[in-house]
């Protein structure tokens, strides 16, 4: 009964769910140390700042990992006291499978690729993931759970203008490609070739590497580039009206 206790009291402090409101002092303490690790994994991203200290980053980050995978044990650990999962078997397994303790999982991998490998590519890999720790800090807020679900219940929507942007970039490709394929083979050669300037008109970001040069290629690339602000609108609106639903349910609540 004494351990059931302990847990209970892990459980109600490391789950933002178990309390009514407010985040325990265990969440606090969790968060401050995500956003330190995650300033600090920036830090050691510049060669002056971190060749000096070496040594001091590599101990701080190992410091890090073990607090993180300390926390994962004890969440692991605490899940049998989770509604959710009560009374089910292999009800930890359960909770090891959700998204945020999937997001836990990942933020101990850099503890293991650091010392698993010294190459240029696997360190690099581990600094990123040291940075998307603050990834974790959305399980720390009850409006984060509600865009997901507002995104959820929107993703019908979604799905229809990713389908429309990716078929009006086909089909734009494919008219620079039939335009400037002769005269830019290099960067019209193709329908692949051409996939990249499609991207770069609709999304407007318009970088300027690459451009249709004849009269006729010009007056498709007007026509799509017109077409690329719909592509934009489109989801961009249906994400607003998501994340004002979020926000009203949470206000009602």
């Amino acid at each position: 009964m004494a351990i059931r206790s302990i847990r209970a009291t892990v459980y109600y402090h490391l789950e933002p769910r178990a309390r009514p409101r407010g985040l325990s002092l265990a969440n606090k303490l969790i968060a401050l140390v995500i956003l330190t690790a995650a300033f600090l994994a920036i830090l050691e991203t510049e060669d002056s700042l971190r060749e000096p200290h070496e040594t001091l980053f590599v101990s701080i980050q190992l410091g890090f990992g073990v607090f993180f995978l300390i926390e994962y044990v004890l969440r692991i650990w605490a899940a049998a006291d989770d509604p959710r999962f009560q009374g089910k078997r292999l009800g930890r397994l359960h909770w090891m499978l959700t998204p945020s303790a999937i997001i836990d999982l990942v933020a101990l991998a850099p503890l293991f690729v650091t010392f698993a490998s010294t190459g240029l590519y696997w360190v690099r890999f581990a600094r990123i993931l040291r940075i998307l720790r603050i990834v974790r800090l959305g399980r720390m807020s009850r409006a984060f759970d509600s865009i997901i679900h507002a995104l959820y219940e929107r993703r019908f929507e979604l799905f229809i203008a990713f389908i429309i942007a990716f078929l009006l970039m086909l089909f734009s490709a494919t008219l620079l490609y039939f335009a400037e394929g002769e005269a830019q083979p290099e960067a019209f050669g193709s329908i692949p070739r051409s996939m990249w300037w499609a991207i770069v008109t609709l999304t407007t970001i318009g970088y300027g590497d690459v451009y249709p040069v004849t009269f006729l290629g010009k007056a498709c690339a007007a026509l799509i580039a017109i077409s690329g602000i719909g592509v934009i609108a489109m989801p961009t609106g249906i994400l607003a009206a998501a994340f004002s639903d979020a926000m009203q349910k949470r206000d009602d609540e």
